[in-house]
């Protein structure tokens, strides 16, 4: 007679789902993703200072916040930081932009997609980085950034946006500082974080709030960071925890 215990795991046998196939390739995965570690860390690792810049690949030349992400990116350059951004069109196309014209670094970390097939003119070629992995490009992106401007996005840029908030607030790579540009888009979020994440159900402390600043002017952004720099005590360094 069978005791339950049998009787369970002959349950779960038959009712395990089971994959329909093992690809023999996915062995060698690792080595591809190692690889692409390898390259971005051989041609970052002496690009100095940056700051990355995220931002919609959907907005046109021309229109307010494309504009907006050039300046932005021209002043960072006249402070000495380099740029980098996903290397696409968009809020990525005008952070180019913005550090070509002032002839500063310009860093694209682009990334294999169906509906994005080259990369934006702006970028330096020798800092022309190409990724088939989203996380490889993410570890590229805040390894060697010392500041974050997130532009209005969709969900790449909130993905990219709460990756940088949750190593910072857990501590895993020190603080840098993250500025949101764009008020009429961001404080809503904001609002939602406060309302519903902090005060109802007690998700976050209000210290987190302190995380990230926002502000609709480009001088206004570049001088946050600047000045975040003037009072930090470990000055400009490399995020090599990650």
């Amino acid at each position: 007679m069978k005791d339950n215990v049998q009787e369970e795991q002959e349950h779960e046998s038959q009712t395990m789902k089971k994959w329909t196939k093992i690809r023999g390739e996915n062995a060698w995965t690792m080595f591809k993703v190692m690889a692409e570690f390898v390259d971005g860390f051989e041609v970052l690792n002496n690009i100095g200072p940056c700051v990355s810049i995220f931002g919609s690949a959907r907005t046109k030349p021309g229109t307010f916040y494309y504009e907006l992400a050039t300046k932005v990116a021209s002043r960072l350059t006249e402070e000495g930081f380099g740029v980098i951004t996903g290397g696409g069109p968009g809020i990525m196309e005008a952070g180019n932009k913005g550090a070509w014209m002032k002839e500063g670094t310009s860093v694209g970390l682009n990334i294999e997609l169906p509906f994005e097939t080259s990369h934006n003119p702006y970028i330096a070629p020798a800092l022309n980085l190409k990724h088939r992995y989203f996380f490889v490009r993410k570890v590229m992106f805040v390894k060697y950034a010392q500041g974050f401007i997130v532009m209005p996005g969709g969900f790449g840029t909130l993905d990219e946006l709460f990756e940088v908030l949750t190593l910072v607030q857990t501590k895993t790579i020190t603080q840098v500082p993250i500025v949101l540009i764009g008020k009429e888009f961001w404080e809503g979020l904001r609002n939602w974080i406060v309302e519903v994440m902090l005060e109802k159900h007690h998700n976050i402390h209000a210290g987190d709030l302190d995380l990230f600043y926002i502000t609709d002017d480009a001088d206004d952004a570049v001088r946050y960071i600047s000045d975040f720099y003037a009072r930090s005590k470990d000055g400009l360094t490399p995020n090599f925890d990650l």
